[in-house]
């Protein structure tokens, strides 16, 4: 897992803490927040295997994306589901439901989709200011 600083926040109250290129530097003292338990942590998704509602692995949550201090993606590594090598998408944040159960300690992640649906996707690549 990546040493990410990210915090997804279910219910996105992040306004102004993942600043656009474009944005200007914050001005002011910095705003402080308590963070609510219907929170989730990036750190606990990235790597987090998605599964479709029938239980059949889809991929792993690789990266979360930001703009303008909004969450605006999720991007899964699905190549090794398709047997096609490195390969990635981009989801809507509505399209996957995460969960934690607490009798089994443990993140859960599932989508509505199929790998018919997968394969379909546009490719989201890293490259140019994304490059790894």
């Amino acid at each position: 897992m990546r040493s990410s600083a990210l915090i997804v926040l279910v219910t996105l109250g992040m306004s102004g803490m993942a600043q656009a290129q474009s944005t200007p530097p914050a001005s002011g003292a910095p705003q402080f927040i308590t963070i609510s338990n219907n929170a989730i942590l990036s750190s606990r998704l990235i790597g987090l295997d998605v599964q479709s509602a029938g239980g059949k692995g889809m991929g792993k949550i690789e990266d979360v994306v930001f703009e303008g201090g909004q969450i605006v993606g999720i991007v899964l590594s699905v190549g090794e589901v398709l047997g096609s090598g490195q390969r990635y998408v981009a989801v809507d944040p509505s399209a996957i439901a995460i969960r934690y159960t607490e009798g089994e300690n443990s993140w859960q992640a599932t989508m509505n989709a199929d790998l018919d649906q997968l394969k379909s996707a546009p490719e989201f690549r890293y490259e140019g200011k994304w490059r790894r």
